[in-house]
């Protein structure tokens, strides 16, 4: 069991010259996720939370992505350089890959209720819909229209709308959605998004090669 924290902190990813890993952060978190009196009061049970992992189990290499679905370079990862790594080390069972979502304001946490609303079996598609489209939704206007675009994306990926709304709702899975992150992140040391972990240890800013050859010596060694 866990007590939910009352503060969140937000970092912002910087890429450049071709990196798709961050190396800054700053703080701008303008909107508390859940109340102080309910960080106070709840008591939650991070067990509950399903761990989203493509690859096989006995997969020689773990990798751990941080990431945020409001996160531009986050998106940049998993529409570019992700789909080689699944290719090259996931689908050919190398790479145990697990995403573990960062909240740092409450469209990405709505956007993560959205893409767990019909189980581990859809998460992956919902998550590339989310991410393909970052770029419209996230700029779609105030709260109301942006949950509403969110909704679209569920939609289009089979969940119908009683069901979206009851995710949407539901407040306590929300609260033990933050409490999870904030576990796993201070826990791993996370800062800034996308940060990757392989085979427990964070690694440095660098370009998909260098990443595919530390995956490649992680699997010689």
């Amino acid at each position: 069991m866990s007590r939910i924290a009352t503060g969140i902190c937000t970092a912002v990813a910087v890429a450049a010259g071709g990196y798709w890993l961050s190396t800054s952060n700053s703080n701008s978190a303008s909107y508390p996720l859940i109340s102080s009196a309910q960080a106070q009061e709840a008591e939650l049970d991070t067990s509950t939370v399903v761990e989203m992992v493509q690859g096989a189990d006995d997969a020689p290499v773990e990798i751990i992505e941080y990431a945020s679905y409001t996160c531009p370079h986050c998106a940049n990862f998993h529409t570019g350089p992700f789909k080689q790594l699944k290719k090259d080390f996931i689908d050919t069972g190398k790479v145990k890959f697990i995403y573990r979502e960062v909240y740092f304001d409450r469209y990405g946490l709505w956007a993560s209720m959205v893409a767990r609303c019909d189980g581990p079996e859809k998460f992956f598609g919902i998550s590339d819909l989310i991410y393909d489209g970052q770029s419209e939704w996230t700029k779609a206007g105030g709260p109301a229209e942006i949950v509403d675009e969110l909704r679209k994306i569920g939609r289009l990926a089979g969940i119908d709308n009683d069901q979206l709304e009851a995710c949407l709702q539901d407040g306590t899975r929300a609260q033990t959605l933050v409490a999870w992150y904030q576990e796993n992140a201070e826990r791993d040391g996370i800062q800034a998004t996308p940060s990757f972990l392989v085979n427990g240890k964070q690694v440095d800013n660098q370009s998909y090669e260098e990443f595919k050859q530390l995956i490649e010596a992680e699997l010689g060694s």
